[in-house]
């Protein structure tokens, strides 16, 4: 409850800043500075956090002078204002809980694969594969043909093999158990 009533806090000072406008210049550059450091304060809102409704407004800049223009008319409640605010909060929060989500996959992706090349002999052979699979995209599947091409370090470490060598290399994945049969795509990265 607690954090409902800050953020609500929060807004309004940012609309009552806008409404009001004191100065000739910068009135919503202190609005959002306002609201920032409300939220900021508090003790209910992350740091990273207190900045969402700020780049909400920025991103939507349209719809926030709508919303603005509709709220400050008289005899319009500022309700509508207020619920476009936490709608764009809510959407910073879910976008950065999904950033934080890709990222912590990311490097556990990247702790397993080392994990199980530990096992293996530290040879050329087993740092290109190493390299092959890191190099392939988050859950999404590439053709053979352009594997080797993924990144400048392995169109390097390619061109001064055979032609063979990237199917054994596939092959050594698929035996760590680091892709998926008949797919040049890694395991752990079909999200």
């Amino acid at each position: 409850m607690q954090f409902a009533l800050t953020l609500a806090k929060a807004v309004y000072a940012h609309l009552y800043i806008a409404w009001i406008h004191p100065f000739g210049d910068g009135n919503g550059r202190t609005a959002r500075l306002l609201e920032f450091l409300i939220l900021a304060r508090c003790g209910t809102v992350p740091i990273p956090a207190a900045h969402l409704l700020s780049d909400h407004y920025n991103l939507t800049r349209d719809r926030y002078y709508d919303e603005l223009t509709l709220s400050s008319k008289p005899g319009q409640s500022s309700l509508g204002f207020l619920a476009y605010a936490i709608e764009g909060f809510i959407d910073g929060i879910r976008a950065t809980i999904g950033m934080v989500r890709a990222q912590q996959l990311a490097v556990a992706w990247v702790n397993y694969v080392h994990e199980r090349f530990a096992s293996q002999p530290n040879t050329n052979a087993s740092a290109r594969q190493r390299s092959l699979v890191l190099a392939m995209p988050m859950g999404a599947p590439v053709k053979r043909d352009d594997l080797e091409g993924l990144t400048p370090k392995l169109a390097k470490l390619y061109a001064a093999t055979g032609p063979r060598v990237l199917s054994r290399d596939l092959n050594a994945l698929k035996k760590l158990g680091l892709m998926r049969q008949g797919q040049a795509r890694p395991l752990l990265r079909t999200v």
